[in-house]
């Protein structure tokens, strides 16, 4: 098949892939296993504060990026960004943060596909899932986008009606212990130490956990270049994601926090690698209710879900790379299409790294899951940090200019306060993620917490050293709308 430089993306996604794409790169493990994690560390009310607050977060950031993304519908987002209203070093950096991000995300994803099938096949070597399921990943993402779009569509459907399901059988439980005057609704809020146990240490431990499992909704920015008329599908899109998402992840925990103890042994368990889906918070709650296919059930959701997570992660990656290779920040090898408009070379690029998974055939299954884990979970926090910093000074640059906020396709609600807030929340939670572990002088779990923070800022001094790039003066903005047709 010929590939031919010169061709666009196609804008074959609609409102509704582009709700469904985030939404699957956004439910995963980290709502159905690591939930559980994040109840047992901080108690159910440290738990659901640390998800209200990235919750509220992703809220301000999701607009600050609608803003950004109907002026700049370009699948380079973050990376386009950060060079048009940064720096070019900054923005050279976030592309290639953002790129790695979701290609490890895809083999953290992977390795998690090992622990979920020894449920039904204890027997074979959890390496061939990893294979199997990758070798299915890139398929689907070797397809036409509207093939991708379609496909993670499905996926996402599964997840939602799962959780809704699981919503309405928990308010029916809860329901029923507030008849009987014999029980209080409120017992697992009040035992031990709860509901806030672990201080502010545990608090801003779960927060990454928290921020890991709201990772995916930034998605939106990516497949604004490959949307139909952004202007209308990336605001129906934004509003509708965040409440969906914020609904299904806050129902969850409160659920789960009134309906299992924190001191459960089962909800550390599920989230540490153990392997047994029985212990998912999810499953215990299924069988309280007395339905005796839990189990199961649950494992083919989870295993939807990880297919779905990686599939989103795998498009967002691949078009990430593709994009800053069309901007000459990546070898122009990568921005080469094929004739149904896949970048395949930049896909190439990414199963190469989402191979990681197999890693677990040298340092073990559990190992290679934590560092993964751990360095997707950081990643995200820095673009994160990129789209407050890029839309901060956006806006001002806009404005400096002369140009009218009503002009905008979409305008961002609460600024500056939105962005400042953001900024804050996420360097509070980056650098205070695991600073016990420099007091105790644990320098290898130093280095599986922190590592992808020096790299980000490594690539970042590289380029400007190397090119002499220097901050962007507002008056010096390129902040004119961006013409889709050449996107």
């Amino acid at each position: 098949m010929s590939e031919i430089d010169s061709q666009n993306l196609q804008r074959k996604l609609g409102a509704r892939h582009l709700n469904m794409i985030a939404i699957g790169g956004s439910i995963g493990t980290g709502l159905f296993l690591a939930s559980g994690s994040t109840i047992a560390t901080a108690g159910p009310g440290g738990a659901l504060l640390a998800y209200a607050l990235i919750g509220v977060m992703i809220y301000f950031l999701m607009t600050s990026l609608g803003e950004l993304a109907t002026h700049n519908p370009t699948s380079g987002a973050f990376f386009t960004y950060g060079n048009k209203y940064v720096e070019e070093g900054f923005g050279f950096a976030l592309g290639w943060n953002y790129w790695y991000n979701w290609a490890i995300t895809v083999a953290f994803e992977l390795v998690a596909v090992q622990f979920i099938m020894k449920f039904w096949f204890p027997d074979i070597p959890g390496v061939w899932w990893s294979a199997i399921f990758l070798a299915i990943i890139f398929c689907i993402n070797a397809l036409t986008v509207k093939g991708f779009g379609e496909s993670e569509f499905l996926f996402s459907l599964v997840k939602v009606i799962a959780i809704i399901f699981f919503i309405v059988i928990g308010l029916f439980m809860i329901g029923k212990i507030m008849l009987d005057p014999t029980q209080s609704v409120l017992k697992n809020w009040t035992i031990g130490e709860a509901p806030f146990v672990g201080g502010f240490q545990a608090l801003v431990g779960v927060a990454m956990i928290a921020g890991f499992s709201f990772q995916g909704t930034e998605m939106v920015g990516v497949a604004a270049g490959e949307s139909k008329d952004p202007k209308k599908t990336i605001p129906i899109a934004i509003k509708q994601i965040f409440w969906r998402i914020l609904l299904f992840y806050i129902l969850c925990i409160f659920i789960i926090g009134t309906l299992v103890a924190y001191t459960d042994p089962s909800l550390k368990l599920a989230a540490e690698g153990d392997g047994n889906i029985m212990l998912s918070p999810f499953t215990l709650l299924y069988e309280k209710a007395g339905l005796a296919f839990a189990a199961g059930l649950m494992n083919a959701v989870i295993l939807t879900a990880i297919m779905s997570a990686g599939n989103s992660g795998m498009y967002s990656s691949t078009r990430m790379l593709f994009d800053m290779a069309r901007q000459g920040r990546a070898p122009k090898w990568f921005a080469k299409l094929d004739m149904r408009g896949v970048p395949m070379n930049a896909l190439y690029a990414t199963t190469a790294i989402a191979a990681l998974c197999f890693f677990t055939t040298l340092f073990g299954e559990n190992e290679v899951f934590t560092w993964l884990l751990n360095m997707s979970g950081m990643c995200g926090f820095i673009v994160w940090l990129g789209i407050a910093i890029s839309h901060y000074r956006f806006r001002k640059g806009y404005l400096a200019q002369g140009y009218k906020l009503e002009d905008l396709a979409y305008r961002a609600k609460f600024f500056p306060f939105a962005p400042w807030f953001a900024f804050i929340l996420c360097t509070i939670v980056v650098l205070g993620q695991n600073y016990e572990a420099f007091l105790n002088g644990d320098w290898m779990s130093v280095l599986s917490t922190y590592i992808s923070l020096p790299l980000f800022l490594a690539i970042w001094l590289i380029y400007k050293f190397k090119n002499g790039s220097k901050l962007i003066a507002y008056k010096d903005m390129d902040v004119k709308p961006m013409d889709e047709d050449k996107t």
